[in-house]
């Protein structure tokens, strides 16, 4: 079984991921269930992930601009 290293660092943050990931699951056209998603293609599963690294890129260089 593997292991899961991706922790979060800021244990206060798991409410605003679970939120961005739903909100990006949604938006990209994949249905996902509250808890767990095992059943999920790789390939979505993989795109929600990714556009959720989008979104954060966006946004942090939207505040490092100066930006909202």
């Amino acid at each position: 079984m593997a292991r899961n290293n991706n922790r979060i660092l800021n244990p206060s943050a798991r409410a605003a991921l679970d939120r961005l990931k739903m909100e990006t699951a949604n938006e990209v056209g994949v249905q996902l269930n509250e808890g767990y998603n095992g059943d999920i293609k790789s390939k979505d599963a993989g795109y929600i992930g990714g556009n959720m690294v989008k979104k954060m890129i966006q946004s942090y260089e939207n505040k490092a601009a100066g930006g909202h």
